[in-house]
């Protein structure tokens, strides 16, 4: 093995140590090619799913704010399904300031529930609403703040906090009754419906680690057939929704001249 092999399988061991296996496991995969030590399996299915919820949650909505953006339109979006996805990551970050977590461990929650929010600001914003947009997105953040004070009694936080997932099947369920009534998917990107798929699956793995098949796992089930829903819509409506795209793109062209 020459020096770039060598480095490269320095990289790549590197990698894994930092995501996926502490160096036991590595040794037991690729010194010992144990690769059916189950304990060790368990660490990197965990590891892996803890990413895809990471994808899930902080990378999903950059792909759908850069087709509005490229696009210039949110035709296809329902606003009723943002709302609610915000809701619930707001309810997720209020209860972690209300239990002084550091931010480390739920900043990743207040990076998607800006990305969220600036989807909230351009889906009306490209609808010729801005000002509505606007105004929402005040309410949002004094509810926010109303939310996260000393004011709103933790009992009530905790709660919505643990039925935030109802939030979230709500608002898959409002998008894919959307696209049904559409019959295309408009601008949603295909991606970030794929990205929250992911983060999805990785959500029922997490629950059945820590709770078996309880309530809360058979819920994360529920929300992962309703993002298997929206991707089979993505796919159906697909060539529907390349015609309507090429639509606006001519009626914009129409109004312009």
């Amino acid at each position: 093995m020459d020096t770039s092999d060598e480095g490269r399988m320095s990289r790549l061991k590197e990698f894994l140590l930092t995501f996926f296996m502490p160096e036991r496991c590595y040794d037991q995969f690729f010194l010992y090619f144990n690769f059916m030590h189950v304990p060790c399996l368990k660490i990197v299915l965990s590891k892996t799913m803890g990413i895809l919820i990471l994808v899930g949650i902080v990378i999903a909505p950059l792909p759908q704010i850069w087709k509005v953006l490229w696009s210039g339109s949110s035709n296809g979006l329902c606003m009723a399904s943002i709302f609610l996805e915000m809701l619930a990551i707001s309810t997720h970050a209020a209860f972690c300031c209300a239990q002084k977590f550091p931010i480390g461990a739920w900043g990743e929650c207040l990076f998607a529930l800006i990305q969220i929010a600036v989807l909230a600001l351009l889906v009306p914003h490209y609808q010729g609403k801005t000002i509505k947009g606007v105004s929402f997105l005040a309410l949002y953040c004094g509810f926010m703040f109303l939310l996260a004070s000393p004011l709103t009694p933790v009992s009530v936080v905790w709660t919505l906090h643990e039925w935030n997932v109802l939030l979230v099947i709500a608002g898959r369920f409002f998008q894919a009754r959307s696209n049904f009534r559409w019959g295309h998917t408009g601008q949603l990107s295909a991606l970030s419906v794929f990205l929250v798929f992911l983060g999805s699956l990785g959500r029922i793995f997490s629950s059945l680690q820590d709770t078996g098949l309880s309530l809360s796992t058979q819920l994360h089930a529920v929300t992962c057939c309703c993002s298997v829903v929206i991707l089979a819509q993505v796919l159906m409506y697909w060539s529907k929704s390349m015609i309507n795209s090429e639509k606006e793109r001519q009626v914009e062209k129409d109004k312009a001249e």
